[in-house]
């Protein structure tokens, strides 16, 4: 029975707990809701003046244009003068393109040669990254049976230091018999 007022203390404490966190994030929610719309209506008020900005543009752009085909009617004598020139220099365009298609046609060769060089390049270093990991292999195993032919070595050190060493007891043993 004295225990009794921990099974009301205890949710007691942690609905306290709650309500305290709750609270705080009920209150920060709203502003923080207040303040993404605040964002969303400043971003749309800014669009709504970038489209504004462009329709008047689109509108001096037209102007413009309606001015520019007003004075193409006024300089129709001009006109064939400038289309003689721009013959000319579609001529001199057309040569230059194919002097520009050449040179992109040997620069592409060139390229082309430079990809196989480099394909055959990474395939000598794969061969060379394979040829390591087979030698790795190789040297680990060595390594391996290297370790163990020192550990039978030893061992077998360790045979002969104790028959040398129970050769020396029995022949003291042998000299002492003979003494007596």
């Amino acid at each position: 029975m004295k225990k009794s007022y921990l099974y009301f203390l205890i949710p007691l404490l942690g609905l306290v707990v709650f309500g305290a966190y709750y609270w705080k994030f009920i209150s920060e929610y709203d502003a923080k809701q207040e303040a993404k719309v605040q964002a969303i209506k400043h971003i749309k008020e800014q669009e709504l003046m970038a489209q504004a900005r462009l329709r008047e543009k689109a509108i001096k752009d037209a102007i413009a244009q309606q001015d520019a085909r007003k004075e193409e009617r006024r300089l129709r004598e001009e006109k064939d003068r400038q289309q003689h020139e721009a013959r000319e220099n579609a001529i001199q365009a057309r040569n230059k393109v194919g002097t520009e298609a050449e040179k992109l046609q040997r620069q592409s060769e060139r390229l082309a040669r430079d990809i196989a060089t480099a394909k055959e390049e990474i395939a000598k270093i794969e061969q060379e990254k394979q040829h390591a990991i087979a030698e790795q292999a190789f040297l680990l195993t060595y390594v391996a049976k290297a370790q163990e032919d020192t550990k039978r070595l030893s061992q077998v050190l360790d045979r002969i230091a104790a028959a040398d060493e129970a050769a020396a007891r029995a022949a003291a043993a042998a000299a002492a018999a003979a003494k007596r």
